[in-house]
C-alpha cells in the first residue's frame, strides 16, 4: 500500500472513540516506566505495510537490536490502519508503540497512551509537538514531518514557458493556462475519484494569510469561505482551475497511481500535495525513464507582502501504549526510529530533530525563500472544536465529499456557481458555528 499523508498537517476528522477502563497486570508496575530497564518485548503496530512487504522494516529491526539485545521486537501492518486500531483501542491489547490514530482526541490521551514528558522540556529538540500534547504534557513524537504545497513537473514548465514558480494564485492560473496552450501535459490533476488526495489542500490553511491560528480561528469564524480567508483561497483556485479547463477531462476516471507515473513522465504538470509525495513521484520518474531532477516542490500559490509560507507538521506521531509492559524498550524504539534509523531521510521527510535541515528535494524553498510555519494548538478548552463544527455541518474538512461537489459545479456537472456554493457552505457551518461555538 502506497503512503498517504495524514495526522499533524493532513488530519482525519474522526469521532471520538469509547474510552477503556481496563488495566493490564504488569503494565501498571510502578518500575514499568520510559526510564526503567530496555529489555523485554515490544510489538509495533504500522500503517506502512508497504516497509513490511519490502523487508526495510525487518533491517529497522535489526539494526536496533543490535544496539539493544534485550529487546525483541514484533511488527504488525495493517491496511486499514485508521478503521482497525479504532477498534482495538476499545481492549487492552493494541501493540506497545503505535501510531497514534487520528480518533484519539488530546483529551483522550492518558486513556490509551504513555506520558513521553513535558513539552516544554522536550521542545529544544523535537519539531511538531503541537499535535500531540495536552495540557503539557507531551503523548507522541512524529516519525518526520511534511511541507505543503504543489508538486510539479519542472520540464513541463519550461517547454510551457513559465519561467518562475508561481507565488500568488493569478500567476498560478496563468501558469496553468501556458502549459495547456504549449504542451500536452494536463496543467493541474484533481484525483477526484480516488477521492482523497483532494483533502491534500486544506493542510495549506494557514499559508494564505501567514496566520499561524488559522485553524483554530476557522472554527469560530460564521463565515470563512469569504474573500480573504486561507480557505476561501484554497477552494478558489480548485474551482477556477476547474471552471477554466485547465484539470483532467474527466474526473470520473482519475487514477491515483497512474497519475504519479504521469507526473514524473511529464503527462501531468502540477498536484496538490504533501511533500511526503515528492519521494514516491522521483522514484516513479526512475522506474519509468525520466529523471527525478525534473520534479519540483513549490508552496501553495500565495503570499504575504512578497514572502511565501508553507505550513509544516508530523506525519503520524509514535505513542505508548499505557498497557504495555515494556514502556522503557517501547521508548527507546520510538526515539532510535526518529534520531538515528536513517527513515526521514530515506522518505525525504523533515527530520523531527530540530537540528536537522531540511531535505535536499525541499531546495526550491531556500531559492524561493519560502517560511516555513507550524499551525498553533487550539486554546484550552476548543482542542476538538473544529472537528465538532465540521462534523456539524456535514462539511467534510478533511474528506473529498465537499470538493467533489465543488469540482462538479465547477465543470457544469450540478447546479450553481462559485458564489452561490459558497454561500450555501458559510450558511451551514455559520450555523454550527453559533450552535457550538457561539
Amino acid at each position: 500500500m502506497a503512503k498517504k499523508a495524514l495526522a499533524g498537517v493532513a488530519t482525519i476528522a474522526a469521532a471520538a472513540i469509547a474510552l477503556s477502563g481496563c488495566s493490564n497486570g504488569g503494565a501498571d508496575d510502578p518500575s514499568n516506566t520510559i526510564d526503567g530497564e530496555v529489555e523485554g518485548d515490544i510489538k509495533i503496530i504500522t500503517w506502512r505495510t508497504d516497509l513490511v512487504e519490502s523487508g526495510a522494516f525487518d533491517e529497522y529491526i535489526e539494526a536496533f537490536t543490535k544496539i539493544y539485545p534485550d529487546v525483541s521486537v514484533e511488527v504488525e501492518a495493517i491496511t486499514d490502519y485508521e478503521g482497525e486500531m479504532k477498534t482495538r483501542l476499545s481492549t487492552t491489547s493494541y501493540g506497545d508503540v503505535i501510531g497514534i490514530p487520528s480518533a484519539v482526541q488530546p483529551n483522550q490521551f492518558d486513556q490509551f497512551l504513555e506520558p513521553l514528558g513535558e513539552k516544554a522540556d522536550l521542545a529544544d529538540q523535537y519539531r511538531f509537538l503541537n499535535t500531540h500534547s495536552y495540557e503539557g504534557t507531551q503523548y507522541g513524537l512524529a516519525i518526520g514531518g511534511n511541507a505543503n504545497g504543489v508538486l510539479y513537473n519542472k520540464k513541463v514548465f519550461e517547454e510551457a514557458g513559465v519561467t518562475e514558480v508561481p507565488a500568488s494564485p493569478e500567476e498560478f492560473l496563468a501558469a496553468l493556462e501556458l502549459i495547456g496552450d504549449n504542451t500536452d501535459a494536463i496543467p493541474m490533476y484533481t484525483n477526484y475519484k480516488d477521492g482523497w488526495p483532494l483533502t491534500q489542500s486544506f493542510s495549506n490553511v494557514g499559508a494564505v494569510t501567514a496566520n499561524p491560528d488559522a485553524p483554530s480561528e476557522m472554527a469560530k469564524d460564521p463565515a470563512p469561505w469569504t474573500e480573504g480567508s486561507d480557505v476561501y483561497a484554497i477552494d478558489s483556485l480548485l474551482y477556477d482551475a476547474v471552471a477554466a479547463g485547465l484539470t483532467e477531462a474527466d474526473p470520473l476516471t482519475t487514477n491515483w497511481e497512474q497519475s504519479k507515473v504521469d507526473i514524473a513522465t511529464g503527462k501531468i504538470a502540477t498536484m496538490t500535495l504533501g511533500s511526503w509525495a515528492i519521494s514516491q513521484i522521483q522514484a516513479a520518474a526512475e522506474e519509468n525513464g525520466a529523471s527525478a531532477d525534473d520534479i519540483g516542490y513549490m508552496a501553495f500559490p500565495a503570499n504575504v507582502d512578497g514572502t511565501q509560507y508553507s505550513i509544516v507538521g508530523g506525519d503520524y506521531n509514535l505513542g505508548i501504549s499505557r498497557h504495555s509492559e515494556s514502556k522503557a524498550a517501547s521508548y527507546a524504539w520510538i526515539k532510535w526510529f526518529i534520531e538515528d534509523s536513517g527513515f526521514t531521510e530515506t522518505e525525504g521527510m523533515i527530520s523531527t530533530l530540530a537540528e536537522k535541515e531540511l531535505p535536499v528535494n525541499l531546495a526550491g524553498f531556500d531559492e524561493a525563500g519560502v517560511e516555513l510555519l507550524e499551525t498553533n494548538a487550539a486554546p484550552d478548552g476548543e482542542e476538538g472544536l473544529l472537528n465538532e463544527v465540521s462534523s456539524d455541518a456535514q462539511i467534510d474538512l478533511w474528506g473529498p465529499i465537499y470538493r467533489q461537489q465543488l469540482v462538479d459545479v465547477a465543470r457544469g456537472a450540478a447546479d450553481g456557481d462559485k458564489a452561490s456554493f459558497f454561500a450555501e457552505l458559510n450558511e451551514r457551518w455559520g450555523d454550527s458555528v453559533e450552535r457550538l461555538a457561539g
